[in-house]
């Protein structure tokens, strides 16, 4: 019987296209690694690399991923760490032939090998990017062919996880349960800092001005333990784990093309400073078909804030919008949207703090209809409109948006390839065995908290949030951190008392998912995001503060709790 394989020390350095340079080499440094990840692909991102490769076709991938190798190749070579990346985005070939020239001239001797097939773009007529989400195997190859640095296109942020653990420990598509639980963890590290105190709800548990890296330790069977290099700041204890587990995720099915990982059997413990252990991961056969992003040009949007400072704040918005309808019918935009924020105090100290701001924003096919027309409106009432009239800054000329939407393609359309350092083309296969997504029975909630006094109180003194999106769906994931604030949240917070507290999701469908396991409910406001993220359809476009908003809202809350 042989042994079974060493741990794999698995990093992350980066969580989107623009995060922390250095942290490539505060990895490589900091502490043991055999791989070093970086994710620098999201929605929003892929439009950018659309952009950017209709100037340079040569273009399209993440450039500072370049000079962070050109600081630190030669450091991860010497150490014997891996580095897989999708940095590649719209162009990971290139990508691929830049990293070989930078080491060629570094004098270092690496292999570099890149994953490709999930550009479908020429499917896609009118689409500026249209990529299909692939797994972890095409990494898998690459890095049991010899690679030492393997470039990707659009893959799940997870692949980048489960290709590595597949080549170490010798998975295949059939080790279901072993491939879910790198698919947690690598959703757990794909964010980078979230992990390890970022963004995180009760950021006041520790030190949080500059938090390290997470890297898991993972295991044969799938489990895992998710920690830091020792020394980096912020901090790991389950609550960092849940709140990223809880990140853009839906219900208790998180499908991807290698697997589905069932979340409701994701168990956390802690295990030591830093260091918080997820076992107990069960996994199922993929869904038969892969998923593809359409990333597309949605027009031109433009936006003015107009500052109303001091008394009669509703009547002066009133007088500045019916004088922009006015000026704007004469050349009228397709979308017009006006949104009045009372960030004003009565009786205040400051001007800024008895300012209140109304926001508009038009958008139209024509960038002329959007440029001209709207600052010349605006810029024309500037001595004939409401007391104290200024804007936050001059409308410019009209900038693109995109909009975003997910289609999904039998597997059999996406040709998904290892192309190695010496030339060489690996297809990699499809999954042998899938099952199509079902909706999983709502589990058994815990027994409610017998009745006693309450106090009316922000629901985040007993709760934790964090909150991301979906194309044009946002997720807003609630955990309670004691057995009784479950006991309380559980029956408390439903769909329909969530809608109650966030008045902009009430006409919206809201769907409730339990995870019991993590103490949590999930909760997806479907459409509340327009058409994704480059559509800017709200204030917060990434719903990033969603969740914050929740735990401000005020219920009546057991004292015991409290």
């Amino acid at each position: 019987m042989s042994a079974p394989a060493a741990p794999l020390r698995i990093g992350n350095a980066s969580g989107f296209y623009g995060d922390r340079f250095d942290a490539v080499r505060e990895m490589l440094t900091g502490g043991e690694l055999d791989v070093l990840t970086g994710d620098y692909l999201a929605e929003l991102t892929m439009l950018i690399l659309g952009r950017d490769r209709l100037k340079d076709p040569a273009a399209g991938y993440a450039r500072t991923f370049l000079r962070q190798l050109e600081d630190c190749l030669g450091l991860a070579h010497e150490r014997g760490v891996r580095i897989v990346t999708n940095a590649g985005g719209l162009n990971p070939a290139g990508l691929a032939d830049a990293v070989r020239k930078l080491a060629e001239r570094l004098g270092i001797p690496v292999r570099v090998a890149h994953v490709e097939g999930d550009d479908l773009t020429a499917e896609h007529p009118g689409s500026l990017a249209a990529h299909a989400y692939l797994g972890g195997f095409g990494i898998t190859a690459c890095l049991l062919e010899g690679a030492d640095v393997v470039v990707t296109g659009r893959v799940t942020d997870a692949a980048l996880v489960t290709g590595p653990a597949a080549a170490h420990f010798g998975w295949g598509p059939a080790d279901h349960d072993r491939l879910a639980g790198a698919v947690v963890a690598g959703h757990v590290l794909e964010c980078g800092t979230q992990a390890t105190g970022g963004n995180y709800a009760f950021f006041r548990d520790g030190d949080v001005r500059r938090p390290g890296f997470p890297l898991a330790e993972l295991h044969e069977d799938g489990s895992c333990v998710i920690t830091k290099h020792d020394g980096t700041g912020g901090f790991v204890d389950v609550g960092t784990v849940t709140a990223q587990l809880l990140y853009e995720t839906s219900g208790a099915r998180y499908a991807g093309p290698d697997v589905t990982a069932r979340l409701d059997t994701v168990r956390l413990a802690p295990e030591g400073p830093d260091r918080v252990r997820i076992e107990g991961v069960r996994g199922e056969a993929p869904p038969p078909t892969l998923k593809v992003g359409l990333n597309k040009l949605g027009g031109f949007r433009n936006e003015v804030v107009f500052v109303l400072t001091g008394l009669d704040v509703e009547d002066k918005a009133a007088l500045v919008r019916e004088q922009m309808t006015d000026a704007l019918a004469k050349s009228p935009p397709a979308e017009v949207r006006w949104e009045l924020a009372r960030t004003d105090r009565t009786d205040a100290d400051t001007e800024e703090t008895a300012s209140a701001l109304l926001r508009l924003v038009v958008r139209d096919p024509d960038q002329q209809t959007v440029g001209r027309a709207l600052s010349g409106a605006a810029i024309e009432l500037a001595l004939a409109s409401y007391p104290g009239f200024h804007v936050l800054a001059p409308p410019g000329k009209g900038a693109p948006y995109g909009v975003f939407e997910a289609v999904h393609v039998p597997r059999a359309a996406v040709a998904h390839t290892a192309v190695l350092d010496d030339g060489r083309r690996i297809p990699v296969p499809g999954a042998p065995d899938t099952r199509v997504l079902d909706d999983v029975p709502d589990p058994v909630l815990p027994d409610p908290l017998p009745p006693g006094p309450t106090r009316r109180a922000p629901l985040g003194r007993v709760a934790g949030a964090r909150s991301g999106d979906k194309g044009g769906d946002a997720n807003v994931g609630v955990w309670a951190r004691t057995d009784d604030a479950w006991r309380w949240l559980a029956h408390e917070l439903t769909a329909d008392r969530f809608r109650e507290l966030m008045p902009e999701s009430a006409p919206l469908t809201v769907v409730r998912h339990v995870l019991p396991h993590l103490r949590a409910l999930n909760f997806v406001v479907e459409g509340i995001l327009g058409e994704g993220v480059a559509s800017q359809a709200r204030f917060d476009p990434q719903a990033k503060a969603l969740g914050e908003w929740l735990r401000s809202r005020h219920l009546d809350i057991p004292e015991s709790l409290l």
